[in-house]
């Protein structure tokens, strides 16, 4: 693998301050939250593929409309089937057993959402050129579509469940944001994950931020000012990777 599997440090974190400014719509049978850029302009677009919480979270609500700010058309699916995992989850929650079912939250049950919404995005949205931003478990989608009539770029965010095999198979520009206290993107999976993407060939970037942990680009304690510079650093990160590839 080229991370390994959620555990705890995927649920914990801290809710942020904040209104959100998109809306919620439906796209096909999916519920997503939709936010757009001044111009109204759907022609570069994100697929925000969001951590376990899910879309009707504030923080990443907050995110998107930061990414819309800066000129993205950004469509955040609900990847669960309306059974996110709650902030913070409670005492004796399972997360293995909430991924895996059933109903579960495998690749069987996520991908065909993230596939349906990309393709209303292309055909029905007016989207050119759509990137895919991933957040701990949704980067694995984001890599896993990184390819020619999918994804046209990827940035993610401490990525968790990656298959080595499935990084190997990009066919686009990747860029990641790592944490140093990360057991699930520790460093002898980062340093894989260099091998592997020096070896395929296509553009990438890892940038690693000091002093945080795993989920830091969503839900960090932001009061404290190393982790309001790492995730104000990985948004400006991703933000650059899109103006450069899409």
């Amino acid at each position: 693998m080229a991370s390994n599997a959620p555990s705890a440090c995927c649920t914990v974190g801290v809710k942020h301050e904040g209104e959100a400014k998109g809306q919620f719509q439906q796209i096909g049978d999916v519920e997503a939250y939709v936010s757009h850029p001044a111009d109204r302009s759907t022609k570069r677009a994100i697929l925000f593929l969001t951590d376990v919480i899910g879309h009707r979270f504030i923080n990443p609500q907050l995110i998107a409309d930061q990414l819309a700010a800066n000129g993205y058309f950004v469509v955040m699916p609900d990847l669960f089937h309306g059974d996110p995992v709650p902030l913070n989850r409670p005492a004796g929650f399972d997360l293995m057993a909430w991924k895996k079912g059933p109903p579960g939250h495998l690749p069987n049950r996520v991908e065909p959402v993230v596939q349906a919404v990309l393709k209303e995005m292309r055909t029905n949205m007016g989207c050119e050129r759509v990137g895919a931003a991933g957040y701990c478990f949704g980067a694995k989608y984001a890599i896993r579509l990184l390819q020619p009539g999918f994804f046209d770029a990827a940035y993610v965010a401490h990525p968790s469940f990656v298959e080595a095999e499935e990084l190997e198979a990009i066919k686009g520009p990747l860029s990641i944001a790592a944490a140093e206290i990360d057991s699930i993107f520790p460093a002898p999976k980062r340093h894989e994950s260099e091998e592997i993407l020096a070896k395929i060939g296509q553009p990438y970037q890892i940038n690693l931020f000091s002093g945080v942990e795993h989920g830091f680009a969503v839900r960090a304690d932001i009061s404290k000012p190393t982790n309001r510079f790492a995730k104000e650093s990985a948004f400006l990160q991703a933000v650059a990777w899109f103006n450069q590839y899409l």
